[in-house]
């Protein structure tokens, strides 16, 4: 059988086709919301319509890979977070084409939400089945969350600590635009920052499992006063989420050791920040490529699990 994962963010409209006989994969879809320079993100009314405009041409370009009349059950996020009074308008474009498409095809419908879409694309990302069925730390790094999680699979999720303010996503897109960069800025902050040959001390805010990146932002626009490179400030903003993010895990991990820290959101997909958290924090797991990032991947994936339709994912 077949499963359809549709996910509508703020940022992007993705699809994905996931075999639950082979437990992979099929094929998936993303494009990205059109901001306009200079611009950070878009008003939920523009991001709605953008995403209901997208959605029919992704369909048709997902159906030229994987034959749609044999999906058997279709997932979507249909808020941001699985707590009380999470919502965003722009999940309502996914929902009504996921409704759609079930009724169309008489074909159970299973609505989760963007951020367990994201964990359970990076659990299945890493390889190890008994993820979905074992407790572990999951780190949801985005342009919304900066969170720190303890899962069991992405059925039960604990909060353990977070950003008291900006986000590590915001840092990173407000840096990236400042210096002309089109948003979302991460990929061009990435590259960026590879360029720079220097050393970086970078100075993170973090109180136990809870972390400030206001100041971030400020340390950034401080050291472009001060006549550093882009390349070195992109350096320093990605270094500065890297040392949050093992502080973080560390500290958690010295409460339940042993535990695996899986990393997951859009912001991990910098190698730079992979690179100086796998030395730092022991049983780091990150997933390859668009796993960290294309969120429809994971909502295909509950949406096998949901209908137990891939035994290495029951619970």
């Amino acid at each position: 059988m077949l499963t359809l994962g549709i996910d509508t963010s703020n940022y992007a409209t993705s699809l994905a086709v996931f075999d639950t006989n082979a437990g992979e994969v099929v094929c998936d879809c993303k494009k990205f919301l059109p901001v306009k320079p200079g611009q950070l993100g878009l008003r939920q009314s523009d991001a709605l319509f953008h995403h209901t405009a997208a959605l029919p041409e992704l369909l048709r370009q997902l159906g030229t890979k994987a034959d749609l009349d044999r999906v058997g059950a279709v997932g979507v996020s249909a808020r941001p977070r699985p707590v009380e009074g999470s919502y965003m308008p722009c999940f309502l474009a996914g929902v009504s084409a996921a409704t759609a498409f079930s009724l169309g095809h008489a074909i159970p419908l299973v609505q989760t939400t963007h951020q367990q879409g994201h964990i359970a694309a990076a659990l299945y990302a890493a390889g190890d089945a008994r993820l979905f069925s074992a407790p572990s730390l999951v780190f949801h790094v985005s342009g919304g969350t900066t969170d720190l999680l303890l899962c069991h699979g992405a059925d039960s999720i604990t909060p353990l600590g977070t950003s008291s303010d900006l986000y590590a996503g915001q840092a990173v897109d407000r840096l990236g635009v400042k210096l002309g960069f089109a948003f979302p800025a991460g990929t061009y902050v990435s590259e960026e920052a590879l360029l720079c040959d220097e050393t970086v001390r970078p100075k993170a805010s973090v109180r136990g499992m809870t972390c400030s990146l206001s100041g971030l932002e400020n340390q950034c626009t401080q050291l472009l006063a001060e006549g550093k490179s882009p390349a070195y400030v992109c350096k320093y903003c990605l270094l500065c989420i890297g040392q949050t993010l093992v502080r973080m895990a560390n500290t958690a991990l010295e409460q339940y050791h042993g535990l695996p820290v899986v990393f997951a959101g859009g912001v991990m997909s910098s190698d730079l920040i992979r690179t100086y958290v796998t030395h730092r924090v022991p049983g780091a797991v990150f997933v390859p490529g668009k796993f960290a990032s294309d969120n429809a991947i994971g909502v295909s994936i509950l949406a096998a699990k949901e209908n137990r339709a891939w035994p290495n994912l029951s619970t």
